[in-house]
């Protein structure tokens, strides 16, 4: 008598297997370990390490992934025509040139730092829409959905083991720093050893009727998607960028609330990206981008609805708030890029995938300043601009 098969299990390897192999699995891992010691704590090597001013490192940060953003055409090309694994390798090599970059900067240089944050801007850039390229061409429909789902949740986890790591490493100072960033550039270059060995291509993207991949999948017009995006991506920073700027210049709260939450957020995209996506699937990927934008924009009224309460009760119900944030990005990142790989037609998949992460890159470049310059206006002007902002992306996605 055979002993019964063990349903998720077998699941777990159908998702390995569609989002490119265990050894794909393990890239994948290994390259979010590298990002996560690294990448929270850029801003503080600068500071620490380089010598540089708060104000001169964050303007180079931001200059440097502004000037990433221009290498993403040229990414979209080199998808359409067919590399896959070999752009998701190369993203990964980038930024061990941009970590060695770092890790040779003299005290003082802004200009090697520029160039460091850039090499590492474009592969962070180049990362995302790879990696949807290839796993579209391996998994269809909903099965590549889900996969997509699994890859952020095991990214997710390999940054905040990552973060840990390095949050442990920040006793030994600045060198503690050092060995980390030294760390990130040999955990980058065997994620692209291991990434690069699954040898995964597609057929050259050849002229044809331009039809969606999805038939079925309502399409809205791609420039609609692309400038909504831009401010759905604002969610990705609430937790790292507007949420500690309120509960520590606003509320005066103890710094280990932001940490809490951050941690907080990190926990549910890791448990819950798969199971949400999987269960919006009875909705189109339309309207779930919509109903994301809708508990995105619930939330930001709830932050201002909470922070009046002040520091006794006012950093505990934007804790509270602040998972229902969470759930909108789970429902926004398992809907976005999906949407994208099925309206977008098979001949320009790298090119379309290539502008939505522009998109995506952008929003997350411009919201730091954009949520500081608001935040200073006050809270309605913060929480309210972005709620409305939210809510009219959602309704041109609808229309």
């Amino acid at each position: 008598m055979t002993a019964p098969k063990n349903p998720a299990k077998g699941r777990t390897r159908e998702l390995v297997r569609a989002t490119g192999g265990p050894r794909y699995a393990v890239a994948i891992g290994v390259d979010a370990l590298g990002t996560g010691l690294l990448r929270p704590f850029l801003l503080l090597y600068a500071i620490k390490v380089l010598a540089l001013s708060a104000p001169a490192a964050g303007a180079t940060m931001t200059g440097g992934i502004v000037l990433a953003l221009a290498a993403m055409p040229g990414v979209g090309r080199w998808l359409d025509r067919g590399a896959r694994s070999a752009v998701v390798a190369a993203s990964m090599l980038i930024r061990v040139v941009g970590t060695a970059l770092l890790l040779a900067t003299p005290a003082g240089n802004v200009w090697m730092f520029a160039a460091a944050c850039m090499f590492l801007g474009i592969g962070n850039q180049a990362w995302p829409a790879a990696h949807a390229a290839l796993v579209a061409t391996i998994a269809q429909g909903r099965e590549r959905d889900a996969a997509l789902a699994a890859a952020r949740s095991l990214r997710n986890g390999g940054m905040g083991i990552g973060a840990l790591i390095a949050a442990a490493a920040l006793a030994g100072g600045t060198s503690g720093l050092r060995i980390a960033a030294a760390a990130t550039a040999v955990a980058y270059l065997v994620a692209a050893g291991l990434a690069y060995s699954v040898h995964i291509s597609a057929s050259p993207a050849t002229a044809g009727p331009h039809t969606p991949a999805d038939p079925d999948e309502p399409a809205p017009r791609m420039g609609t998607l692309l400038a909504a995006n831009v401010i759905y991506a604002f969610c990705l920073n609430i937790p790292e960028i507007a949420l500690p700027l309120v509960l520590i210049t606003q509320l005066h709260a103890p710094a280990w609330w932001s940490a809490g939450i951050f941690v907080t957020n990190t926990v549910l995209v890791v448990t819950l990206q798969v199971v949400v996506t999987v269960w919006m699937a009875r909705f189109s990927r339309r309207t779930a981008l919509v109903i994301a934008g809708v508990i995105i924009s619930v939330s930001y009224l709830g932050f201002l609805a909470a922070t009046p309460l002040g520091g006794g009760w006012g950093a505990p119900a934007i804790a509270g708030v602040s998972v229902l944030c969470a759930l909108g990005e789970i429902v926004y990142a398992g809907s976005a890029t999906p949407l994208v790989t099925a309206i977008a037609p098979p001949r320009a998949l790298g090119r379309a995938l290539a502008r939505f992460q522009l998109s995506s890159g952008f929003g997350l470049a411009v919201s730091p300043a954009a949520i500081t310059a608001l935040a200073a206006a006050g809270p309605v002007a913060l929480w309210g601009t972005l709620a409305t902002a939210t809510l009219v992306s959602a309704a041109a996605v609808a229309r």
